[in-house]
């Protein structure tokens, strides 16, 4: 392995695999060297195969043992010492905040992606003043933070977390335009398709909900819910709603898919009703650049790539009834109409959401930090 790699630190392989390669190409398109630092899974194989280095971290993304967290800031400092990274890239709230104590520790230079702040800073009270003063201690070093919505972007500014200079403003993770294009639909029955975790937070049971209503409507609709199931995720959409739901044909229950242009181009409308603090989805900003109307929560995150009336509609967040309503006036559109708002998705795509936005910022600031540095030696 090559001395002063660039390091990118998720909490899971899969992450990287789905939202990174990109990037990881273009940055070894530079001559850099690019070390994966995220827990093994099934997408670390698939990494590993393309020449990338990767190196193993211990990090349970949902867990609460004060022991195994401070295992995981002594695995960020140990694979940092060693790895000697000329910068380090992080994403997700664990790598920003413990990785970003360790780069701090060793004098390393980081750059922080907020993908998403999740429960955290809803409810105010003590996890709020905790998640500040972390944010505000790890951050306080790093050289750019870079957040995917305006309403994040604010919030870390007006409270004092990051610093106006370290922070800039990202189209989410963009979205590849050539990958995802429009396709041609063959045709069916009106379809919705829901892409994501199937979680509670993800809004899944309110969209079961409002699917028994749609369904009692437009019968011949079909409500489909593509993501990953797991039912012991104390955060998971219950078991016994899904299970229900799917047997009386309200939902279907797609599994996962490696390829979701495959499912994409068999929808109709793309809908995402999730009421935590998002990014920016990669689901919504797919689906827009494949051309397909939108309904989406009007959450932080989810409302970004939504242009109402235009490219689709916003509901009340954790409000089934308004969700249906929403669905409803999607599939009693004309034809022309939902065809209109399709092009409209695609517009916006390609003038807000082009990955290549991510890339280039992603670029400039490593040749920035790295250059500083050689001149330095």
């Amino acid at each position: 392995m090559k001395k002063n790699p660039i390091v990118i630190s998720y909490n899971t392989s899969w992450y990287v695999w789905n939202f990174r390669m990109p990037l990881i190409a273009a940055l070894r398109g530079r001559g850099r060297d690019v070390v994966v630092l995220a827990p093994r899974d099934e997408y670390t194989d698939r990494i590993v195969a393309t020449g990338v280095g990767y190196r193993e971290l211990p990090l349970s993304a949902k867990g609460k043992n004060p022991l195994a967290e401070l295992a995981a800031v002594l695995a960020f400092v140990k694979a940092y010492r060693e790895l000697k990274p000329a910068v380090v890239l992080q994403y997700t709230i664990k790598p920003n905040l413990y990785g970003s104590l360790a780069a701090r520790f060793l004098r390393i230079p980081a750059v922080n992606n907020v993908t998403g702040l999740g429960a955290a800073f809803e409810g105010g009270g003590p996890l709020e003043a905790l998640a500040r003063f972390l944010y505000r201690l790890s951050f306080s070093k790093v050289e750019r933070v870079f957040f995917q919505n305006p309403d994040d972007f604010s919030l870390f500014l007006k409270g004092g977390l990051v610093r106006e200079e370290q922070a800039d403003l990202l189209p989410g993770s963009g979205v590849d335009l050539a990958r995802f294009s429009p396709r041609p639909r063959v045709e069916g029955p009106f379809t919705f398709l829901f892409v994501g975790r199937l979680l509670k937070a993800k809004g899944v049971e309110d969209l079961v909900r409002a699917a028994a209503i749609v369904k009692a409507k437009r019968p011949e609709a079909r409500i489909v819910l593509l993501g990953k199931r797991d039912d012991e995720d104390p955060g998971a959409a219950d078991p016994v709603l899904l299970d229900a739901a799917a047997s009386a044909g309200t939902v279907e229950l797609a599994g996962t898919s490696d390829d979701v242009r495959i499912q994409l181009a068999q929808a109709d409308c793309v809908v995402l009703p999730s009421f935590y603090r998002e990014g920016t989805p990669r689901s919504l900003l797919e689906a827009a650049a494949m051309g397909k109307p939108l309904i989406a929560a009007d959450s932080v995150g989810t409302r970004e790539p939504v242009s109402v009336g235009v490219n689709g509609f916003l509901h009340r967040p954790h409000d089934s009834e308004d969700l249906a309503g929403r669905m409803i006036e999607m599939i009693e559109l004309p034809p022309e109409t939902i065809a209109s708002m399709g092009r409209a998705s695609r517009e916006i795509a390609e003038a807000r959401f082009d990955e290549r936005i991510v890339i280039g910022k992603y670029l400039e600031i490593v040749e920035r930090i790295v250059s500083r540095k050689d001149g330095k030696k």
